[in-house]
Order: C-alpha cells, then sequence, then structure tokens
C-alpha cells in the first residue's frame, strides 16, 4: 500500500452508521487494495466512508483523471495479479465513459469489481436537474453484454450480500468484471437496526474445476502415439508455481511450446522445447507450416486457435477442420455471450475439458509420475531453435528515424542486460522474433478487446502491482494509443510509481494508413494517398512535453537505435530512484 498518499486528518474511531459505512466495511473485509476513481457527487457518502470511515486504507483509493483511465489501472493490475481491483463510476455519465476499458476487461478476462451510483431511486429525493440526469433505469444495461454480473442493492444489508456475491463470481473462472449499482439513497440513509457482516471467506470462489481421470488418460495417451505433439500455451496463470508446472509438463511429453504475444508470458521463449520465436497477432510462415505438421495440438486456453489453424491450410476462410488431434482445455465456452463474438470461431476438438488449464497441467503431471512414463522424441530436437538464426537488423540511414525492428532489438537487449524487466505494453505490429521472456511478469501482453487508449492506464495499474516487487516496469506504445491515454500517466506521479514509459512515435495512425493503402490498391486507385487523415503532425505533437506535464522526466527525442539504448538506462536510474521517464523514440512506418 501507499500509506503516505492521500492520508485523512482527525477522523477519531468512526463507528458504522450509514449505508455507504456497510458496503465499505464489506469492501475491507474481502481484502480489497485499491480502488480507482474519478469523483462524483453520485457516489459521495460512498466516498465519505472510505476517507472518514475507513481513513483511506483497505481499500486506498487511486485518484484518476477519466473514467476509462480507473478501469484500465485496474485492468493492468490485473494482469500482473490474476486479482480485482475496484473501481468506482460516476453515475451513468462515467459508466459510458468507462464502457470500452470495461469491454476491454471482459475480452482480456480480468476479474474486476465496479461499483457504479445512481441518483434516488426514490425520485421524491432526487434534487432538481442533476440527480434526474444521473438517474437511469436498468443502469447496468449499458455494459450488461460484456460483464459477469451485476446488481442495484436496495437496502444496506442487500449491499453486504451484494459486494461479497461480486467478488465471488468476478473470481471464478472465467474471470470478468462486476457491477453493483448503489443508490444514493441507500448509500445516504442512516442504519436502522444491525448490520449483519458474515465472514467473508465463507463466499470465497468456489474450487477449480478439475477434468475426469478418464480426460486426464485420454490426453496422455494421445501424446505417447504422437510424433509431433503442440502445446500452445494461451490464458494461463502468472502464478511462478503454474509456470513452473508449464515447464514440467512440456518436458515431461516432450512437445513443441508455443506463445503468443497476444497473452502475457506463459511459457520461456528460450526453452529448448520453444523452437519458433513468440508468434505475433497473424502467425508467420514458420508458425503455420507447424501447425500444419502438428499430429496433436494441447489448447490450453489459446486466443481463436481455430482461426490460427486455419491460416496453417493457406485459406483463412476454409472451414475445414484441422486433423490432428485436438485437445481443448478451456472454461470460456461458460460465458459466450450473443452481443460480442469475442468468443472466436469454432473450434473442432477431439477431446474437450471444460476446466482451467493450469488445474489440467497439475493433474496430467500427477498422472505422468503415476504411469512412470517419461517420452523423447529425436524429430523435436532435430528441429532448429529460433535463437539460433537471430541477426541485428539493418541500421536506418543517418539521421533517419529507426525501424521498429531497431526499435524492438534496443528494447529486447535492455531486457536482457543484468535487469527484471516487466514489459507492460507492445505496440501493434511488434516482431516477436528477438522476445526472450523467462519469467511469467517478463510481458503482460496486448488489449484483448482491440481497444486503443488503455495502454496508459494498462501501464500505471501494472507499476501499482509492482511497486516494491523489484521489477522494472517499462510500457512500450504507440504513439496513438499514447495520446489518446496520456493523462492516465498522472496518477501514476500522484502515487509516486516508478515506471518508464518508451513511445513507438511513427507520428501516425500508421496501421491504417496500410488499411487505406490495400484498399486504394484493390480499386485501382491512388496508394500514394494513404497519408490523408492519417498523419500526425503540422502542428507535430511534443510527446515529451505531454509526459513531463503529468510528472514525468524526459529529454529529447531519439531517432536512432543507439541513442534509444542510452535513454532507456537513462531512465531505469530514474526509475530505480522512485521516478518515471518518458522516452519519444522516432520511428518509421508498420513493418509487421
Amino acid at each position: 500500500m501507499t500509506t503516505d498518499i492521500d492520508r485523512p486528518d482527525n477522523i477519531g474511531n468512526p463507528q458504522l452508521r450509514w449505508g455507504s459505512d456497510a458496503v465499505a466495511e464489506t469492501i475491507r473485509s474481502i481484502g480489497v487494495d485499491y480502488i480507482a476513481l474519478v469523483p462524483g457527487a453520485s457516489f459521495r457518502g460512498f466516498h465519505d466512508s472510505i476517507v472518514n470511515y475507513l481513513g483511506n486504507a483497505e481499500p486506498q483509493m487511486v485518484v484518476c483523471l477519466h473514467e476509462e483511465h480507473s478501469v484500465a489501472i485496474a485492468d493492468g493490475y490485473a494482469k500482473v495479479t490474476d486479482r480485482p481491483m475496484a473501481v468506482a463510476l460516476h453515475s451513468n455519465v462515467g459508466l459510458m465513459h468507462a464502457s470500452m476499458a470495461i469491454f476491454n476487461a471482459w475480452c482480456e478476462r480480468n476479474p474486476m469489481l465496479i461499483f457504479g451510483a445512481t441518483g434516488p431511486l426514490d425520485a421524491h429525493a432526487r434534487r432538481p436537474w442533476i440527480e434526474w440526469i444521473h438517474t437511469s433505469s436498468n443502469q447496468a444495461s449499458i455494459i450488461r453484454d460484456f460483464i459477469k454480473w451485476d446488481d442495484t442493492p436496495g437496502s444496506a444489508q442487500a449491499a453486504v450480500e451484494s459486494v461479497l456475491r461480486a467478488w465471488q463470481i468476478a473470481q471464478t473462472p472465467p474471470y470478468g468484471p462486476v457491477y453493483v449499482c448503489l443508490d444514493v439513497g441507500m448509500q445516504e440513509a442512516e442504519i436502522q437496526g444491525e448490520i449483519h457482516f458474515p465472514p467473508a471467506e465463507r463466499y470465497a470462489p468456489a474450487r477449480d474445476v478439475a477434468a475426469t481421470d478418464e480426460d486426464i488418460d485420454r490426453i496422455l495417451d494421445a501424446f505417447e502415439s504422437a510424433e509431433l505433439p503442440v502445446i500452445m500455451m494461451g490464458r494461463v496463470g502468472c502464478d511462478p508455481t503454474e509456470w513452473d508446472n508449464r515447464i514440467a509438463l512440456v518436458e515431461a511429453l516432450d512437445a513443441l511450446a508455443i506463445t503468443s504475444l497476444h497473452k502475457r508470458s506463459a511459457f520461456p521463449t528460450t526453452h529448448a522445447n520453444h523452437k519458433l520465436p513468440i508468434s505475433p497477432e497473424r502467425p508467420g510462415e514458420a508458425h503455420t507450416d507447424l501447425m500444419a505438421k502438428a499430429d496433436v495440438i494441447l489448447d490450453l486456453d489459446w486466443l481463436d486457435l481455430a482461426g490460427y489453424l486455419r491460416l496453417s491450410t493457406g485459406d483463412s476462410q476454409s472451414q475445414k477442420p484441422t486433423s490432428a488431434t485436438v485437445i481443448k482445455v478451456s472454461m470460456d465456452s461458460t460465458i459466450a455471450g450473443g452481443w460480442s463474438a469475442d468468443y472466436q470461431a469454432l473450434q473442432a476438438a477431439d477431446i474437450n475439458v471444460l476446466a482451467r488449464p493450469d488445474t489440467v497441467v497439475k493433474q496430467l503431471l500427477k498422472r505422468i509420475q503415476e504411469r512412470k512414463s517419461s517420452t523423447v522424441r529425436p524429430a523435436i530436437a532435430a528441429l532448429p531453435h529460433w535463437t539460433g538464426s537471430v541477426t541485428p537488423p539493418a541500421a536506418s540511414p543517418a539521421g533517419e528515424p529507426m525501424s521498429l525492428l531497431e526499435l524492438a532489438w534496443t528494447v529486447n537487449e535492455f531486457c536482457e542486460g543484468p535487469r527484471d524487466v516487466t514489459l507492460t505494453r507492445l505496440p501493434l505490429g511488434y516482431p516477436g522474433g528477438f522476445c526472450r521472456f523467462e519469467h511469467p511478469l517478463a510481458y503482460l501482453g496486448k488489449d484483448a478487446g482491440g481497444a486503443v487508449g488503455t495502454g496508459p492506464g494498462h501501464a500505471v495499474g501494472a507499476a501499482l502491482a509492482l511497486k516494491d516487487s523489484g521489477r522494472l516496469p517499462v510500457a512500450v506504445m504507440g504513439d496513438g494509443d499514447f495520446l489518446m491515454g496520456v493523462n492516465a500517466f498522472w496518477t501514476a506521479s500522484h502515487m509516486d510509481l516508478p515506471l518508464m514509459v518508451v513511445v513507438a512515435n511513427n507520428r501516425s495512425y500508421f496501421n491504417d494508413e496500410a488499411h487505406q493503402e490495400r484498399v486504394a490498391v484493390m480499386r485501382d486507385r491512388p496508394p500514394q494517398n494513404k497519408w490523408v487523415g492519417q498523419r500526425l503532425d503540422q502542428p507535430l505533437i511534443d510527446i515529451i512535453a505531454l509526459a513531463v506535464a503529468q510528472g514525468f522526466e524526459g529529454n529529447e527525442p531519439i531517432t536512432d537505435a543507439d541513442q534509444l539504448l542510452t535513454e532507456m538506462e537513462r531512465g531505469e536510474k530514474v526509475v530505480k530512484a522512485g521516478g518515471r521517464y518518458i522516452i519519444d523514440a522516432r520511428r518509421t512506418g508498420y513493418e509487421g
């Protein structure tokens, strides 16, 4: 906890008296550390309870400049911890601000406890004008298609149960955000009678669902007859023990391991069985060739396995399933809905296990030990490892911006030094061919919801979770992502969070330049006009000045890789001293 920030004075010995005090007491009982918020009148009673009843501790407020950042910070925190932070959103207007970031957390399958608020449900109690526009019927309907559960409790005692249920549901796999809307009338009403606070531990999430013994045996039988088995590491845990279990399973089965830039570190990319570099957003030829040859595929909740495998057939529109034996381990189907297609393409499976992947990994290891089985696959040992063919990219001409390949090479050179770096963010198109991730927190993954502008909030939330951990949080993000969320960085400064930010700045919405070029070529129109309506110049935006205004330190924009490494080393000194550092790394267009 950042105990020296925003400490209230003279609160004495506060007593449970108001409806919102009961909500605050319950939040403390379940062990919430932080609550991110933009203050709002609709939860002024709740705000007072956190300050003057709880003393702004357990949870501690994380003050933000935009509701979208509040949710993104909680999302980034969950990427590191797999635990929910709380968020408070002001009425329907704050909820509308935050909705995109909530959708992103939903697609990430990250847990989050969101508190909303509404003007008094009793219309006669509403203040003129303002509390009428801050009151909406069925408020959660705005986001109900991308949260796990919601409630609007009608009393303080009902709110106690609502918070306990929300906490339980958010942390039951597959994880996700939940929403509890607090009526102003309930918050500000004096409690009549006794409020019962049951032991929070009795409302903990249920134990993990496990695979059946039959399924565990069928999985191992499939691997015994395989020649080129592949384990796809997708949505898995960040616990170090689970990380070690995944390594042990790959080694025991002598299978190939594949990981993705979409998701956080799931397996060491330098391991002897991680033959290919980490897969980028769209798999390259080496990955599709390998998947076309695989005869057994163990899917540990990979993001869109069916789409990935269709690319391996050479026809992305093909509906023909792979001929490999597919073993699917995921609980994601339990929260699939109709509003969003974030469930991805439908994958055929020969063994379909409804369980948390890391639970099944543990079961498989136990059964392998019972069978006393060991496997060596000469065909896999003979495959070259990606690290053997890695060479530095060609240097850009002197004075010209560096390429994204040069930027990635330099970032990874910095990360390979004698330092424990957590990459909280990587920009679109980032090449995976240099990434050496050897720790479950080496890299935290992309936006599963395709949101833009959440990168700064994710970086702040990760930095909050990593404070005092000894790890160095570094966010590498595109200029568009930075510019849409830059004032989230004020919260990092306010909370005194160490953080380094590298902006891969091509001064354009360059991904869309590529799209416009493709459309122009298809329509036999001039592709050289792709830049119109895309470029971020005239005037050129001062990236460093924007970050400095949020409390960061920074130098001058740089254009070559040697300068970038020097700047990152300079930034490391600032961050290790507890500060924040911004780097404007000028780069050329999108090579991905």
